[in-house]
């Protein structure tokens, strides 16, 4: 299984303009669609992605784009447990991670799966915990 976070999802489904950047992001993805391997969405990506759109036609449209493309793997209470532990083993080491993140790599952990993301603080954190990214 492969997760997509944030930072990958906004890049590709809100962008209007793409860069190259997000243009390189976009086919990355179509190719892992194309692929032998489920590619999701956790929950709380979902929500990231949606907040902050105040037009309602945009959040319906983004919310049935993102359906359309991705299941949605909802969190348990051994991902927030994990997100727990990992939130305090990165601030013993002064490492910064934010609630969200932290759901999104134990999501990714507990289901042995990869995550995909440009968030350079999920990076660090895989540098640390184990966190396998694509």
């Amino acid at each position: 299984m492969i997760l997509l976070d944030t930072s990958v999802v906004s890049a590709v489904l809100r962008r209007r303009h793409k860069g190259e950047a997000e243009e390189a992001l976009s086919a990355r993805v179509a190719s892992l669609l194309r692929g032998h391997e489920q590619v999701a969405l956790p929950g709380i990506v979902l929500q990231e992605l949606l907040s902050g759109v105040a037009d309602r036609r945009q959040h319906e449209k983004l919310l049935a784009a993102a359906h359309e493309s991705f299941p949605v793997v909802l969190a348990a209470e051994g991902d927030h447990l994990k997100a727990a532990d990992l939130a305090n083993a990165c601030a013993s080491r002064g490492l910064a991670l934010s609630t969200p993140d932290a759901l999104i790599a134990a999501q990714a952990m507990n289901r042995r799966a990869q995550l995909f993301t440009t968030d350079a603080d999920l990076r660090r954190l895989a540098e640390v915990a184990g966190l396998k990214l694509l």
